[in-house]
C-alpha cells in the first residue's frame, strides 16, 4: 500500500477543476467545509498547494453532476462519504440513481429497472463513464509525483499502476 501511495499522481487545484468541470471557488469551499478534502496533500498554511488524486477528481465530477441535478448538499455529503469508502473496482461498476432528493446505488441492470419501476429513479450517473471522462481529461494535464511535475499521455493513476507492473 505504501508503494501505491508514493506513486499516485497528484493534481493541483486548477487541474482538478479543469478535469471535474468546476470552479476553483467551489473546489476551495468543498475542501474547507470537508465535503471533499484532497487525499494526497491538504493545504497546510499560506502558499501550500492541495494535491488531489484521480479518485478525488472522479468524486468531484460526480458531485458536480449531482448538484446540477438538484440533489441537496446534505444527500451529496452522504454519497461522497459512501463513494470514498468503496474500492476502486467497485466504483467502475456503480450507477448512481436519484429522484432529486435521495441517491441510490445500483450495481446491476436489474436494480436499475426495479428502481425505475418503483418510480424512484429520475436520472442516473454511470460512474464508469465518468471515470473514462476524467481519465481523458487528465491525460493531457500536468500532475505531480513526489514533487516532480509530470505531463502528457498516460497521466492518470491507472496508467501509472500499469507502468509499474510492466503491463
Amino acid at each position: 500500500m505504501a508503494d501505491q501511495e508514493k506513486t499516485e499522481i497528484g493534481y493541483r487545484g486548477a487541474t482538478a477543476c479543469a478535469a471535474a468541470g468546476i470552479s476553483y471557488r467551489q473546489l476551495d469551499y468543498w475542501a474547507r467545509t470537508g465535503l471533499l478534502a484532497p487525499s494526497i496533500r491538504t493545504a497546510s498554511g499560506s502558499g501550500t498547494q492541495r494535491l488531489y488524486g484521480f479518485r478525488d477528481i472522479l468524486v468531484l465530477k460526480i458531485v458536480k453532476r449531482l448538484l446540477d441535478a438538484g440533489v441537496s448538499l446534505q444527500n451529496i455529503r452522504t454519497a461522497v462519504e459512501y463513494l470514498r469508502n468503496r474500492g476502486v473496482t467497485e466504483l467502475e461498476r456503480i450507477t448512481l440513481m436519484s429522484d432529486g432528493a435521495s441517491i441510490y446505488e445500483c450495481s446491476s441492470p436489474d436494480e436499475i429497472i426495479d428502481l425505475l419501476q418503483g418510480g424512484q429513479g429520475v436520472f442516473g450517473i454511470a460512474v464508469g463513464k465518468v471515470w473514462s471522462e476524467v481519465e481523458g481529461s487528465l491525460a493531457t494535464l500536468q500532475g505531480e509525483i513526489d514533487g516532480h511535475v509530470i505531463s502528457g499521455e498516460g497521466n492518470d493513476e491507472l496508467s501509472e499502476r500499469r507502468k509499474l507492473k510492466g503491463a
